[in-house]
């Protein structure tokens, strides 16, 4: 993947302006620049003549280019996916810079932020627990911090995005957009009567839209004609010693699905990006069951669905099962696409072609492209929570024709 910020003037919250006339585009190391040996681009940033360690001046290889002021960033969260994920997507990301952490402890801040050992300036703890000059309001009031990237249990979520956004705030928030279709349209609302005043931006983290072997599939699946048929099988087991199961919001959840909606909204965007605009599901009839007593409420769901286009085809999904599957395919009039594990199999015209990708969660390509939004003035609509809630409705449906029998569901908000 590769982040281009070209010529861009771009409002920042906090009364920041970040102004480009270009930037220089290097590939990075195996390992610092995310999976896959992916391309991201190397940006100058700051106002300072010295260089960083390891960076190019830009200035002098490119005359005429401006050094750019890099983006100020909050992590709200400190849990597993906050410490493993974001935090260091943060770090490899050369147009942010952290200089916030809040968690609901300040023990929570205080583990997160001892794994930045990044040079410079430390960035400073927020928690729940601490006096008002140290909470999440104090945080939002700093003018250094123009985004934030948001990582709390689904319940909680939201109002920390409307509080961030009412701040001028720009957010990039987990999925899935919230604990239902109701909650995630008057967020949706409350951002859309919001940024009728003011420059903050609200995006939802959905990493296998950014995945590479995903992005591939999705971009073939296009050149092949219109979908046909297509089916998803996604089994596995979340057992009980488990780091996720371990999450107490996790393991009681307070909302509908359980783990298969924490987890399966990942594999519904997945489904839906390969699928594409013309066969956006248009309803499905769904079996439901809890196979295994420690994952209520349930934990197994196995739907047909239709599409616009009139394609027809399955999605199956089980975080309960002895059976570990990772399995896409989808049949399109020139040809089909099969995805198993990290390898892709293109049939056409009776050859078949096949693309092996490096493990990677794409949660760095998410964070690379949210910034690059940032910076252009225009966020990138794969991350829009308009396109969050699809995903949400396309597994909630699903629920609701199990708890009615497989009474089928029509969707609503596939499209907008």
């Amino acid at each position: 993947m590769v982040l281009a910020c070209w010529g861009s003037e771009a409002p920042f919250g906090g009364g920041e302006r970040v102004e480009s006339i270009g930037a220089a585009e290097t590939e990075r190391e195996e390992g610092k620049g995310g999976g896959g040996g992916t391309m991201e681009m190397e940006m100058e940033m700051g106002g300072e003549d010295e260089d960083e360690e390891g960076r190019e001046n830009t200035t002098q290889q490119n005359p005429g280019y401006t050094i750019m002021a890099s983006i100020g960033v909050g992590l709200i969260g400190g849990g597993i996916f906050a410490k493993e994920q974001h935090l260091p997507a943060i770090i490899k990301c050369a147009s942010l810079s952290l200089k916030a952490i809040y968690s609901r402890s300040l023990k929570s801040a205080q583990d997160t932020a001892a794994l930045y050992t990044e040079p410079g300036p430390a960035p400073e703890l927020y928690s729940g627990d601490s006096d008002k000059d140290r909470d999440y309001d104090a945080l939002l009031r700093r003018d250094d911090v123009s985004a934030v990237i948001i990582a709390l249990p689904i319940i909680s979520q939201p109002e920390y995005i409307k509080r961030a956004l009412a701040a001028g705030k720009h957010v990039l928030a987990e999925k899935p957009l919230a604990k239902d279709v109701q909650t995630g349209k008057e967020l949706i609302a409350y951002y859309k009567d919001i940024s009728s005043s003011s420059n903050a931006t609200f995006a939802v983290a959905e990493n296998f839209r950014f995945t590479p072997s995903f992005v591939r599939a999705a971009a073939l699946a296009r050149q092949l004609g219109a979908v046909t048929h297509f089916s998803v099988r996604s089994f596995g087991l979340m057992a009980q010693d488990t780091k996720w199961y371990g999450t107490e919001w996790r393991r009681k959840p307070e909302y509908q699905g359980g783990f298969l909606l924490d987890g399966g909204v990942h594999q519904a965007a997945a489904t839906r990006l390969l699928l594409g605009a013309d066969a956006r599901p248009s309803t499905v009839s769904a079996a439901t069951r809890q196979v295994q007593a420690h994952l209520p409420p349930i934990d197994t769901v196995n739907a047909v669905l239709e599409t616009a286009s009139g394609a027809t085809g399955t999605f199956q999904l089980s975080c309960g099962s002895t059976l570990n599957t990772f399995d896409w395919d989808v049949a399109c009039e020139k040809g089909s696409i099969k995805i198993r594990g990290e390898t892709l199999t293109v049939t056409q015209d009776g050859k078949e072609s096949v693309e092996k990708f490096e493990r990677t969660t794409g949660v760095t390509e998410e964070v690379a492209a949210w910034a690059e939004g940032l910076v252009k003035g225009r966020p990138n609509e794969l991350q829009s929570p308009e396109e969050a809630l699809a995903d949400l409705e396309f597994l909630e449906k699903m629920f609701v024709s199990g708890e009615q029998n497989g009474a089928v569901q029509k969707y609503e908000y596939q499209s907008w």
